[in-house]
């Protein structure tokens, strides 16, 4: 089974809504890179997830929101404009979080379940892992997978560990 048939599979995603949403994005020449678990996953081992995190350009949030609404179910919150699909469990999670448009100058193509996508640096990656931890306003079950996903990068990029701060890495098992 190709990862596409299986990605398809697990989040009942019937619709396309991811690789319709990168298509709008491409377009519409907008400039984004993938981010959070998906982001991880392309550089270790894949987990499973519905939720996608997507950073586009600073100015071009207004474009994707407008344009996106004419085509899926939009939900704007403090800090990400959610995107869905009907015949979908896959969520699209574009973050508004001005620390992360640095983030897409220097993604690179990845191959992430059979899609060839900009994805955020390692290091980058990272940071948003580690800012995610230490938000305390984010649900416990969040932040837990954020540590794991911590875990997940230190086990195959070890020199990165020192960007991590020492009360997440204490908090790591």
């Amino acid at each position: 089974m190709r990862a596409s048939a299986f990605r398809k599979a697990v989040t009942v995603d019937r619709s396309n809504l991811l690789e319709r949403f990168i298509e709008l994005l491409r377009n519409h020449k907008i400039p984004f890179c993938l981010i959070g678990g998906q982001g991880v996953n392309a550089y270790v081992e894949p987990v499973v997830s519905l939720d996608v995190g997507i950073v586009v350009a600073a100015e071009r949030v207004p474009d994707v929101e407008a344009l996106s609404r004419e085509i899926f179910k939009v939900e704007r919150f403090a800090h990400s404009l959610n995107v869905a699909a009907a015949d979908s469990n896959v969520r699209i999670q574009v973050q508004l979080d001005p620390r992360y448009h640095e983030f897409i100058g220097h993604s690179t193509t990845r191959r992430v379940l059979d899609l060839d996508v900009p994805v955020a640096a390692i290091d980058d990656i990272l940071r948003g892992k580690i800012w995610a931890v230490q938000d305390e306003t984010r649900r416990g079950s969040k932040r837990q997978k954020d540590l794991a996903d911590i875990a997940r990068i230190l086990e195959a990029y070890p020199h990165l560990r020192d960007l991590v701060p020492p009360d997440v890495l204490a908090r790591l098992v």
